[in-house]
């Protein structure tokens, strides 16, 4: 099947966009979308309105950032990756706005978290992900989910906090699993899972 080629990108004359950040091929940035210095975002990629992208976040090629959704400093997304409306990615682990003598923090008083997405990986609208998380490859959080641990590959989470609930293919159905395999009925496609796949329940 022929591929479609790239096209110029696009930004949508009302998103701000620092002149520091760095856009590939063929991305499309939609109204009030917000990306700051040191951002780049990946070729083929598209950031829908309202979405903010912090200083220094990176996005790997073709990712699909909805709506309103908040991608603060310290994260990184491989290829692939599908972030759902109003998700939002926090960066700090000991959140405050002062010091212990009321002055306001500055950018010295506290470090920034890293959260890392994996290559194919989606996370559900309005979900939370706690900074310092790893989504690996391929895997599915559920809409309105909050992630406090790493997720699997293909491992589908969801719940508050999201726990493991079953294993997806790379088209997102649902996989059977037979120790440390996982087959699609959809695409009739064989998946290498991790060795306690069968067991796991729990995040």
């Amino acid at each position: 099947m022929a591929h479609r080629a790239a096209s110029a990108t696009f930004v949508h004359p009302t998103a701000e966009v620092s002149p520091e950040a760095s856009l590939g091929e063929g991305c499309r940035v939609w109204r009030q979308a917000h990306i700051r210095e040191r951002a780049v975002v990946g070729p083929g990629s598209t950031i829908g309105a309202g979405v903010y992208v912090g200083a220094g976040v990176r996005l790997g090629k073709n990712c699909k950032i909805q709506n309103g959704a908040l991608l603060y400093e310290g994260v990184a997304l491989d290829d692939g990756v599908f972030v759902g409306p109003q998700v939002c990615f926090t960066n700090d682990f000991l959140p405050r706005a002062v010091n212990p003598d009321l002055t306001l923090n500055t950018a010295s008083d506290w470090e920034v978290g890293r959260t890392w997405v994996h290559e194919g990986a989606s996370v559900g609208a309005q979900s939370v992900v706690i900074t310092g998380v790893t989504i690996g490859k391929w895997a599915l959080v559920g809409a309105g989910s909050l992630v406090t641990h790493a997720v699997p590959d293909h491992a589908l989470v969801y719940g508050q906090p999201a726990r493991i609930r079953g294993w997806v293919c790379f088209c997102a159905c649902r996989l059977t699993v037979s120790g440390t395999d996982g087959w699609c009925a959809t695409c009739q496609r064989s998946v290498a899972l991790p060795q306690d796949a069968a067991a796991s329940s729990t995040l």
